[in-house]
């Protein structure tokens, strides 16, 4: 069985994370999101929060193959737990694949069993990031072609703003 990890703060989930969930699920059998909890970040969600929404995603989006966990520390560390044969990484930009790039291959360094698959994001989504997402409803905008229902009301929740 082919099963593969998808790594990110998805904080929050966008319809950018989740194209390239879809695409990734009908290259494996199985495929994992591992939503980090990287101390060195300041997420507005919570760990929890954020698996919260990316499993209420899912299921609104009525994706099957797809399992969400939260992890911490060396992701290498995570994909080798979960016996994983590749990490799949998006890519909206060149800017992305310079730093996938150096991450893939530190991670083949750490284990040369694991692959990693990357996935460009649809067009429409290749200026997308969870970032702007925050910024955009922060300041009133409509959010709502950029994430999934139920993460724009969390975004309005977590913000006071309705």
């Amino acid at each position: 069985m082919k099963r593969a990890l998808y790594p990110g703060s998805f904080d929050p989930i966008t319809y950018g994370h989740l194209d390239v969930l879809h695409r990734a699920g009908k290259l494996f059998d199985e495929l994992v999101v591992a939503v980090v909890a990287n101390p060195r970040k300041e997420p507005l969600f919570t760990a929890e929060e954020r698996k919260d929404l990316v499993e209420e995603a899912l299921r609104e989006a009525d994706v099957s193959n797809v399992s969400v966990i939260t992890y911490s520390g060396l992701l290498i560390e995570c994909a080798k737990r979960l016996e994983v044969t590749a990490i799949v990484r998006g890519l909206r930009a060149m800017s992305d694949f310079d730093y996938e790039f150096q991450m893939a291959l530190t991670n083949r360094d750490l284990d040369s069993h694991i692959e990693s698959a990357f996935l460009m994001t649809a067009g429409q989504f290749s200026f997308l990031s969870s970032s702007i997402v925050k910024e955009v409803k922060s300041l009133g905008g409509d959010v709502s072609k950029f994430v999934p229902p139920n993460v724009d009301r969390a975004l309005g929740r977590k913000l006071n703003i309705s």
